[in-house]
């Protein structure tokens, strides 16, 4: 299949947020111009989220933008999403490969060249390396050299995105690096106009990072 654009890679994160609000900021993301959604739901049931995925895909299909689902295929695949990203403690991702098809996006976590190699020979399309910066999102948080995650975009084929603690003031540590995107939560999540910071950062992802 085609590889993802993964220029601004929205992921969610729907702490403090009522449903409707919650949707609201996708709907934004989405308008401001992320170019793909992962919805990412720790503590919710399976049938909350796909509940909630169901809701979100009809905002990212709106926008024609491809819905990601974390860590669970049951989910991506009842409610019909682009794909799934799978961290190590997920399904294996040739497993997940057979279950989903060769048309669907399947998104992996690596932190090392070796496991991005590993996860490209399995069938992943694209590779999340990070975290390049401390994350409020997840309490496990290892930091990731510049360099290697530069190894990293030398080494595969597939396109490379950058994650952890991205926003617009300090991305700029990424420049040259042979990215092809940079995923971001808080910066939109918790942004006062997500719509606006969505737009300038990709503005900035097209022109200055990748």
């Amino acid at each position: 299949m085609n590889k993802p654009d993964i220029s601004l890679y929205f992921i969610t994160d729907s702490t403090g947020f009522t449903t409707d609000e919650f949707l609201k900021i996708v709907d934004f993301a989405c308008k401001g111009g992320a170019t793909i959604v992962q919805l990412r739901e720790k503590n919710k049931s399976t049938r909350e989220y796909l509940q909630l995925a169901l809701e979100v895909k009809k905002i990212t299909d709106k926008y024609e933008v491809p819905l990601i689902i974390d860590d669970r295929v049951d989910i991506a695949l009842a409610s019909d999403a682009a794909g799934v990203h799978l961290g190590n403690e997920d399904m294996p991702i040739s497993v997940a490969r057979k279950l989903m098809g060769k048309n669907k996006i399947i998104g992996a976590t690596a932190k090392t060249v070796e496991a991005a190699l590993n996860a490209e020979k399995d069938g992943a399309d694209y590779i999340g390396t990070g975290a390049i910066f401390p994350t409020t999102t997840k309490v496990k948080t290892v930091l990731t050299p510049i360099s290697v995650l530069k190894d990293v975009c030398k080494n595969v084929k597939n396109p490379v995105c950058a994650i952890g603690g991205l926003n617009y003031e300090n991305c700029d540590i990424l420049k040259n690096s042979g990215i092809s995107g940079i995923a971001v939560v808080s910066a939109i999540m918790k942004s006062t106009n997500p719509e606006e910071s969505a737009r300038k950062f990709k503005e900035k992802i097209l022109n200055e990072l990748i």
